[in-house]
């Protein structure tokens, strides 16, 4: 089906691939990978593309275990399954989040429920996690305990020890305060123990016999067998493990295809979507990335932007790129710019020009430099496969040895020593940077996926968004703020439109009744199943009278008329809760009279007496509003904060903070919203001070107000008070929070607001022209970092220097203070 007519490329390939899966015997693994995805696409589960190295597999690709070409894309087989290196297979498999567990169970019915097990994972005491932890057993002040914990530089294999040897501060404080060298002591030998267990994300392990003939295994909390191993241990043991992870992304490709095609009639077959498409590739530019799958955080959209891509292709490198490895390097902005034509397009010798001709010379994947060991060192694919794992872990013996078979290689394809010497240092160097080309394809098209669906179906996309995160309040806030936005009407529930979750009709997303507070699931399908018999309700008697009454009270019916969804019968919210007792009255007793089996004189007409409306206005809008948050846990209709547009735009956003939370620790930032909640306390002293939680579209956030600014501010903290807040950040592991230096009311803001600029420039005379003024102005930049580009300019040579997105600008007052404390009043200007 899917190579019709076989090129002789295509053939021997696949040939090849038969006959390695064949000696190794691993035709039984195949076997039952189709197994469970034939299980999973007959029960309409949603699957993924095929993600990691077994997308270069054309077996895998033939067999319709993973849906990417690897020809097209040249992925190599070997980067899934070396046949010089004898070990398990490993498909990796993404399957709807909501529907993963039904895919294990089968596993467990086909295979044995005493053979299948899920895989522990161990969570281990980290630097910055012990030093908290201890520093609260010890009963060292908190503070103390978060400012000793942040001298920990954060990410991957940082350890105490390693933190001591390489931080001189860290390590002054150390060796001068006993409490502290105390607590690094008990730190170190508590260091990297396990501190809690838990359940892998994604691992399955399938045995021929009982798993507990090759491993100790428990329960887990929802009684399934579980080894006690981690999963090296059980692949050094031999067992097979597949990974089986849930994936919310393609819960949400698969809802909103359910929805296009009954809102629209139209029929998508989401893997048959052009790979060029001009308007998904303008959303793209324009930074329109909220809900596009790995492109949501500021970061990933500012490269995505700068990038600028034009079809679906250019967005495979740029999940191999955002990582910190190839940002860190500047990797990323070289990539970008020989994109551009920047800076020109070199290769390292004439022949790798096709291997790195897709990346701008850049080597960007792991098989790019296999397939540079195979073009000009003479390796095999499998051997350049070890050689590609030992540079990834760089192990200097083995890197040694094949540097020699390298260069014996090369020079008999014609490359001197001196040129294949400098090759071979950049595949090592590059090795540590490289991604998996086969695992960059089909997360990549999972993202044009979602791109593609997003620029040409906006609210079908959106709501199956919202249904798929309807428990975490701060993303569907933040979705319904993006949708609004756009221009996307988000409406109340209605009885008479409205589904379970989130629908759409016409171009109009609805709240789904599920989300109602104090309306259960019973009220729910009772609603949807008398209108799918009956049709539209005419009014509140007739609502009343046909719904089943179990789980339809008093309370819920009237949260149902608070937030909105009986606003379709025809009259407003004050006349409903007006006659709402009458009519359930009347409603209970056409129901007895239909369940004794006694029929009004006029046959259908079972009402067993008219209701008269009062003539009340309606409820107002703040009150609606106010109602909607209370009922629904999000402002539909509106938003306290709609008044205030022009001062919210010159805050930052609360997402933006809590999701960023690491590179705005410490730095000064003013953020506005909505007061939810209000906590006083006392300091150790006795001073008054408080808690505030502030919302805005996006999100929610802690202040501290401490006694100074308490004193001041009390007035003002009122709950559902409007204020703006400006104060420095305070982030952990675990919370952001905001220390406030002032607060006002948000009415007040627009006259204190400083103007926008687009760029700030420094002009540097012959005077400030040294070391000490240099490592100043670094300070100051990185203290008040933001993303407002810098321009340096060095009066003595005429210079303009554009300074790296790593010395932009959060052009505050106080910074702008600081710089012409520095500089000299005349020599900082912000330009509009």
């Amino acid at each position: 089906e899917r190579y019709p007519h076989p090129s002789g490329k295509e053939r021997e390939r696949l040939d090849y691939e038969l006959g390695v899966i064949d000696h190794m015997g691993f035709s039984d693994y195949f076997l039952i990978v189709m197994d469970f995805i034939h299980y999973a696409k007959s029960h309409g589960i949603p699957i993924g593309p095929g993600r990691g190295s077994a997308a270069g597999s054309i077996v895998a690709y033939l067999l319709h275990i993973t849906e990417i070409d690897p020809l097209r894309f040249d992925l190599l087989f070997e980067r899934f399954l070396n046949p010089e290196r004898v070990s398990m297979p490993d498909i990796d498999t993404d399957l709807c989040y909501r529907r993963r567990g039904e895919v294990i169970d089968y596993l467990a019915r086909k295979y044995g429920k005493d053979q299948v097990a899920q895989i522990i994972t161990f969570g281990t005491l980290a630097a910055r996690a012990v030093i908290r932890d201890v520093g609260r057993v010890t009963n060292m002040p908190l503070r103390d305990v978060d400012k000793i914990a942040k001298m920990v530089p954060s990410g991957p294999g940082v350890t105490l020890k390693k933190t001591l040897e390489g931080s001189r501060e860290f390590k002054e404080l150390y060796e001068s305060n006993s409490q502290v060298h105390s607590l690094i002591d008990h730190c170190l030998d508590l260091e990297g123990l396990s501190r809690n267990s838990g359940t892998h994300a994604a691992g399955v392990v399938i045995c021929s016999k009982p798993v507990d003939d090759y491993v100790p295994i428990q329960l887990t909390q929802d009684n399934f067998i579980q080894t006690q191993y981690e999963k090296d241990q059980v692949e050094q043991l031999g067992l097979l493990k597949m990974d089986l992870l849930g994936l919310r992304n393609l819960t949400v490709i698969h809802d909103a295809l359910e929805m296009i095609e009954k809102n629209r009639g139209i029929h998508l077959d989401i893997n048959s979507i052009p790979t060029e498409d001009e308007e998904t590739c303008r959303m793209l530019c324009e930074g329109d990335t909220i809900g596009v799958f790995q492109s949501e955080s500021s970061g990933f959209t500012s490269l995505l932007m700068k990038l600028h891509p034009d079809r679906f292709e250019d967005l495979i490198p740029m999940v191999a790129l955002y990582r910190p490895g190839p940002l860190g390097s500047g990797m990323a902005e070289d990539f970008i710019k020989r994109k551009h034509g920047e800076i020109p397009v070199e290769y390292p010798h004439p022949s790798l020009e096709p291997i790195l001709k897709e990346t701008y010379g850049v080597i960007l994947y792991q098989e790019q430099v296999m397939q540079i060991a195979s073009v000009m060192g003479g390796f095999s694919l499998g051997q350049a496969d070890m050689l590609r794992r030992a540079m990834g872990h760089k192990e200097p013996e083995i890197l040694q040895k094949n540097r020699d078979t390298f260069l014996e290689g090369a020079l008999k394809n014609g490359v001197d020593e001196k040129t294949a010497n400098y090759v071979f240092d950049l595949m090592v160097h590059f090795a540590g940077y490289g991604f998996n080309k086969s695992h960059s394809v089909c997360y990549g098209w999972i993202a044009w996926q979602t791109a593609y669906l997003k620029a040409h179906f906006r609210p079908e996309f959106m709501a199956a968004m919202m249904t798929c995160y309807i428990g975490d309040r701060e993303k569907v806030s933040r979705y319904i703020s993006d949708t609004k936005r756009a221009g996307v009407e988000i409406a109340a529930p209605d009885v008479n439109l409205s589904e379970a979750y989130f629908s759409v009709k016409g171009n109009k997303i609805l709240f789904g009744l599920d989300g109602i507070q104090n309306v259960g699931e019973n009220a729910v399908n009772g609603i949807i199943e008398a209108r799918r018999k009956g049709g539209p309700f005419r009014d509140i008697s007739d609502f009343l009278e046909r719904v089943d009454s179990r789980g339809l009270n008093s309370r819920a019916c009237e949260s149902l008329i608070r937030c909105g969804a009986l606003d379709s019968l025809g009259r407003n919210r004050s006349q409903l809760l007006a006659v709402l007792p009458e009519a359930m009255s009347n409603a209970q007793s056409v129901r007895e009279d239909r369940e004794s089996g006694q029929v009004s004189l006029f046959g259908d007409m079972d009402s067993a007496k008219t209701i008269i409306y009062p003539p009340l206005p309606d409820i107002p809008q703040n009150e609606k509003i106010e109602w909607e948050r209370k009922l629904l846990g999000f402002y539909v209709s509106g938003h306290p904060l709609d008044a205030y547009k022009k001062q919210m735009a010159q805050c930052i956003s609360i997402y933006k903070l809590n999701s960023e939370s690491a590179k705005y620790d410490g730095k000064a930032v003013t953020v506005g919203g909505t007061v939810t909640r209000v906590k006083g306390t006392m300091t150790k002293k006795g001073a008054p001070m408080g808690y505030v939680t502030l919302e805005d579209y996006d999100g929610e956030l802690e202040a501290v107000v401490f006694p100074s600014v308490w004193e001041k501010a009390r007035p003002v903290l009122t709950e559902d008070a409007a204020i703006c807040i400006r104060g420095r950040v305070q982030s952990n592991e675990r919370e952001v929070k905001i220390l406030a230096d002032e607060i006002i009311p948000l009415s007040l803001f627009h006259k204190t607001v400083r103007p926008p600029v687009s760029a700030v420039h420094l002009y540097v005379d012959e005077r400030h022209e040294n070391n000490m003024v240099s490592d100043a102005l670094g300070r100051i930049l990185l203290k008040y970092h933001g993303n407002t580009p810098v321009f340096l300019h060095i009066q003595r040579t005429r210079q303009e220097i554009r300074m790296v997105p790593r010395f932009f600008l959060d052009f505050s007052e106080e910074a702008e203070e600081a710089l012409k404390g520095l500089l000299g009043n005349a020599c900082v200007e912000g330009r509009k």
